[in-house]
């Protein structure tokens, strides 16, 4: 009767093992042992390293491009900030330019308003070839052409010019030979434009004396 006892003891022996041992799920990660294990094998550490790569890369290109895009809008503003700068100093020097023409044209005007009796009884010789002496346009450059008198001396040089509201020339503003300024109205002048010559028919001693009327 000894090996039935004995055989029954093996069986719940053996019975005791199935249920202390622990069941695995079909592909649960073990280790050498056996042992369920949290460690990763080498092929998913290597593709979490690429992953890891490609993040970094990716971070790395966004900041790059962030980088540039605030460099490019910098350059922006700068060249905007440039360009209203120089428009508003052109402004300015309109505005500037603009003034003086007001206060030259002025100037002319009253001078002319108040002298004009006196202007009036200057004496004035005769035009010669009149298709050659052409009277005055508003187109016309005449800042630095050289003034003649009828006789054909030099009498000085066009520093200036006062128009109208129209833009017609009203009158030449002059720098005799003598270093004095003189106001020529347009009605005393005339332009010879193949020459680039003007020619007054005043007097050389009426142009000095009115160089040295005063407002």
């Amino acid at each position: 009767m000894k090996v039935p006892i004995l055989a029954a003891a093996s069986g719940l022996a053996f019975s005791s093992f199935l249920i202390v041992s622990p069941v695995f799920a079909q592909g649960e990660r073990v280790d050498a042992n056996g042992m369920p294990t949290t460690h990763s094998t080498p092929e998913e550490q290597a593709q979490t390293a690429q992953i890891n790569q490609q993040a970094a890369a990716a971070a790395q290109a966004t900041d790059s491009q962030t980088s540039a895009n605030n460099a490019q809008y910098q350059a922006q503003q700068q060249q905007y900030q440039q360009q209203q700068q120089q428009y508003q100093d052109q402004l300015a020097r309109n505005q500037a330019q603009q003034e003086n023409y007001r206060d030259r044209t002025a100037a002319y005007e009253g001078l002319r308003a108040r002298l004009a009796a006196e202007r009036a009884a200057y004496h004035r010789g005769l035009w010669p070839d009149r298709d050659r002496w052409v009277i005055l346009e508003r187109g016309d450059t005449l800042v630095g052409e050289r003034v003649q008198l009828l006789s054909g001396n030099r009498v000085g040089t066009v520093i200036d010019i006062a128009h109208a509201s129209g833009g017609a020339v009203e009158a030449l503003l002059v720098r005799l030979d003598s270093d004095k300024v003189v106001w020529i109205d347009s009605g005393d002048i005339r332009y010879n434009r193949a020459d680039g010559v003007l020619m007054t028919n005043l007097d050389a001693s009426d142009l000095h004396h009115m160089a040295d009327e005063r407002l």
